[in-house]
């Protein structure tokens, strides 16, 4: 009998094709010696990464970036974990509809939400447009992964454990210290870590919230206007997409990995 031919991996392939393939001529034109990126390739040059280190308006919206990416990660991680618990080890009155409004901006289209915050922070409460605005508006993005994150690595794990602790004279403090958060760290590591890639590379909010104090994203789409500036922003792209993917990768690997449940040390 004639074997019938598979098309699932052949159109997995090309979907894969089709997805990346854009993405990953952008290194490949980052090192084109010409302004165009277009084929074919006129030269191999380090120009433009040479001109995206000594550009002053690129490093100030990088530490701009970084300042509020590191802030937003720690906020969202910590808002996320006593979230992730409450859900996980306690039963509350209209957990659903909790649920659902923190999981909320999963699935409303980011122009929507910026437009909204915007609202709310000129309109109603007269907020001045800054960093620690974007970072507030980032921080309502990120604490819905966060949460899923620690969630799956909450209910990972032996919550008997726990109960050990207690047993044992342990307070609920210490017990969190010395058994929950130990257990739960390479969740809370990956949850940093997707929340920093988040924050990094998020532009409607920013956009709308940053006020005069650009971030990398604003920056990038502001060089797309001039195209003497299109290498460095080829160059500063394929950064990003580099450091993004290890990041992310990072993290999922760290989400996955297992932790031996065994009995803390000192009970």
């Amino acid at each position: 009998m004639r074997k019938r031919f598979d098309f699932l991996p052949l159109y997995a392939v090309l979907f894969l094709v089709f997805l990346y393939g854009p993405v990953l001529l952008l290194p490949l034109f980052s090192f084109n010696d010409a302004t165009y990126a277009v084929f074919p390739l006129k030269g191999f040059t380090l120009k433009a990464y040479q001109q995206m280190i000594h550009d002053p308006s690129l490093i100030a919206s990088l530490k701009n970036s970084l300042m509020v990416a590191v802030g937003v990660s720690i906020v969202s991680t910590a808002f996320g974990l006593l979230a992730a618990m409450g859900v996980t080890r306690y039963k509350m009155p209209g957990q659903g509809p909790v649920m659902g409004g923190i999981m909320l901006p999963l699935v409303v289209p980011s122009i929507i939400l910026s437009v909204a915050l915007l609202v709310i922070v000129r309109q109603v409460f007269d907020i001045p447009l800054t960093l620690w605005t974007v970072g507030a508006g980032h921080v309502l993005l990120c604490v819905p992964f966060s949460m899923m994150v620690l969630m799956a690595r909450l209910e990972g794990f032996d919550k008997s454990l726990e109960e050990a602790s207690g047993d044992l004279g342990e307070n609920g403090w210490m017990t969190f210290w010395r058994v929950t958060f130990p257990l739960a760290l390479p969740g809370v590591v990956s949850s940093l870590l997707m929340s920093f890639t988040i924050s990094l590379d998020e532009y409607v909010m920013a956009f709308f919230l940053s006020g005069l104090d650009q971030t990398l994203p604003i920056f990038l789409y502001g060089q797309l206007r001039f195209p003497q500036r299109l290498p460095m922003t080829l160059a500063l792209g394929s950064t990003i997409l580099v450091v993004s993917t290890i990041i992310v990768v990072f993290s999922e690997i760290l989400r996955r990995r297992g932790v031996p449940t065994t009995k803390p040390s000192g009970l």
